[in-house]
């Protein structure tokens, strides 16, 4: 049942909120993270959109945006109702149980890893620019592979500095783009009605087969509520970050597409009946010459490609947190022990886009990804109707609540639909395969190893409370004895050895279930602080 799941998880939340994450991220942090997984969308589908529509594509992008609205507001309600981290598919899973969570999950990790995909077989259309520049020769496919296991090792080495090094990569693409915008007013070529004329003269069919192409491109706006653990004020900066980087991105697309049709003459997105796939080069040449085209295609390449780096990750993290909760094996959240990331995950996502890039076209990894978000944004305006039409019952009562409702919710659950429709049988099948995967996944695993919450973290907090200083003692040697490397915290197995060195005897799942609980902050390990201090925490 819908309403026992949320009663189980608003207690979960409680005690999440009381075990939150530092909180570091202020307000522009919560924009830069959003922008920095939205801005790849836009170095390759306005052409993808133009072979749709033509020149009239800047109105795709709004359409398209006002369809990402709704889900913004309302992951923005859910994310200052659940600070916590794990995102979409922490809000799925607990508002509809482990079978849809199950389902959403992968789809989630589905249009991630393609999301991904896209950024590495998009860019190879711009690094072939810079190479030929030079006289450099590339077999393209190749070089995708390439950047693709590069961003892998680097991923399970464990890097941390991601944000620091996206953050100067989104300032600079952002002060490119807009210089590209203002520096096309003064080309000579440059007419204001062809993109006007191109809107007014498209279908309706057209307009929205053309913006359910370009959702992509917005996808990664609510990205930043996957950690909305480590944000100040959540209730405040995750709304307002949300929906200001959504209205930068918004201005930002609808503006290039627009100057880019009024300033490049002709069906210049076609060339020998082939989609140009690097638009952003084009309209950069154009204005100022193969000089400056080359280096907008070069820092088109860094872009995408720290993207994809971010990427990977965030996919991965799919797999990691449904084994969290028993509903994939054991072995998808095993952290190395030296480098402290979670290594199968992040090698069976890069297996996977592996495939995507060797074997989908671009223009259908497209398809699949904007088919697979637009469905997570239908369940996530679901998630707050169920949500408030049960507040009584369950107590959701977020500092921020969607504006509108449930009149935008619905718009997004209407107009997401229709998208779908528009887009074709890729997204269907896209759906179908992740329903089938779920169901199966669950069915054949899941069902049998999730346990209910907070049961076994209940009785092993009841179990450490009143402790002697014997009990203490044989507590502490037990964590330095389970602790092999002496790095002062514990992987899941060495947890698992503590526990059956003091005499637990709990299941193999029952100890996951304690682990992941205790592990405040959610890196996989746990330190001898959140061994005890979080034992001791009185009970609701």
């Amino acid at each position: 049942m819908v309403g026992s799941n949320i009663e189980s998880f608003m207690q979960s939340v409680s005690d999440d909120i009381k075990t939150t994450l530092k909180r570091t991220i202020g307000l522009a942090g919560v924009v830069i993270i959003s922008l920095s997984a939205m801005l790849p969308g836009i170095f390759v589908t306005p052409t993808f959109a133009a072979e749709i529509m033509g020149p009239g594509i800047w109105l795709a992008y709004l359409l398209a945006a006002s369809v990402v609205l709704p889900g913004a507001l309302s992951k923005s309600e859910l994310s200052s109702g659940m600070p916590t981290s794990g995102g979409s598919y922490v809000f799925l899973q607990r508002t509809y149980g482990p079978l849809i969570g199950t389902i959403s999950g992968l789809g989630l990790w589905m249009s991630f890893l393609l999301k991904s995909a896209f950024s590495l077989i998009g860019f190879s259309a711009y690094f072939i620019v810079v190479t030929e520049y030079f006289d450099v020769e590339m077999e393209l496919i190749w070089l995708s592979m390439s950047a693709l296991v590069l961003i892998t090792i680097v991923n399970l080495l464990g890097v941390s500095k991601v944000k620091a090094v996206q953050t100067p990569i989104v300032i600079m693409t952002v002060l490119l783009l807009v210089g590209l915008c203002i520096a096309s007013f003064f080309t000579g070529d440059f007419n204001a009605s062809i993109p006007i004329d191109g809107a007014l003269d498209a279908s309706g069919w057209e307009l929205a087969e053309a913006a359910a192409f370009v959702f992509v491109a917005y996808a990664g706006v609510t990205k930043v509520a996957a950690i909305g653990g480590e944000v100040k004020s959540p209730e405040k900066n995750l709304p307002a970050g949300i929906l200001l980087s959504l209205l930068i991105a918004t201005v930002l697309y609808s503006a290039i597409a627009f100057l880019m049709m009024a300033t490049i003459p002709g069906e210049w997105w076609i060339v020998d009946g082939k989609v140009v796939e690097n638009p952003i080069y084009e309209f950069a040449r154009v204005i100022a010459g193969t000089e400056l085209g080359v280096i907008a295609a070069a820092l088109s390449v860094l872009t995408m490609i720290s993207m994809a780096l971010a990427g990977i990750l965030a996919s991965s993290r799919f797999l990691f947190a449904m084994a969290r909760d028993n509903l994939l094996p054991q072995a998808l959240e095993e952290v190395n022990i030296k480098y402290e990331t979670p290594h199968w995950p992040i090698l069976v996502t890069a297996l996977a886009m592996a495939l995507a890039i060797f074997f989908v076209p671009l223009k259908d990894v497209v398809k699949l990804a904007s088919g697979f978000k637009i469905m997570i944004f239908i369940m996530i305006n679901s998630c707050v109707i169920i949500l408030r039409r049960t507040s009584t019952e369950h107590g959701w009562n977020p500092q921020y609540k969607s504006p509108m409702y449930p009149a935008i919710q619905f718009w997004g659950i209407i107009a997401g639909g229709i998208l779908i429709a528009f887009i074709g049988s890729k997204a269907f099948i896209g759906g179908a395969a992740a329903i089938v995967a779920g169901s199966a996944t669950y069915y054949l695993y899941g069902k049998q190893h999730a346990i209910a919450q907070q049961t076994p973290i209940a009785s092993f907090r009841k179990q450490f409370q009143s402790s002697t200083p014997s009990q203490h003692h044989n507590r502490v040697t037990a964590f330095h004895a389970a602790d092999l490397g002496g790095k002062n915290h514990l992987t899941l197995r060495e947890f698992q050895n503590a526990l059956k060195a003091l005499g637990f005897k709990y299941t193999s799942d029952e100890s996951r279930c304690i682990f992941h609980n205790v592990d405040l902050d959610e890196n996989g390990v746990i330190d001898i602080d959140e061994f005890f201090d979080s034992f001791n925490l009185e009970q609701e």
